[in-house]
């Protein structure tokens, strides 16, 4: 995190997509990687949820006030579609 801005390594994020690390910002730029990003409320206060969706897998990245990862995760749908419901916040 830097003057409010929070910015995701690729090398963190392109094995939690199965992409190379290399294609992460071509793919933002043309949209083909989504995200979103939350901030934490009560108890969860001080943390951000960033949420990256690539074709059928969603990547979740939880850090804390300092930008130090807390947990991190991925949903991968192998063949299927990624469902709608999940590319909602809070889910």
């Amino acid at each position: 995190m830097s003057d409010g801005e929070i910015l995701v390594d690729a090398e963190l994020l392109g094995p939690l997509l199965g992409l190379e690390p290399a294609a992460i910002p071509s793919l933002s730029r043309d949209r083909t990687i989504t995200s979103f990003c939350e901030r934490g409320s009560g108890a969860d206060g001080g943390r951000y949820r960033l949420t990256f969706f690539h074709r059928n897998r969603r990547a979740r990245i939880i850090v804390d006030a300092a930008g130090v990862i807390v947990s991190r995760s991925t949903i991968n749908f192998g063949k299927k579609t990624l469902p709608r419901q999940l590319h909602r916040a809070g889910t």
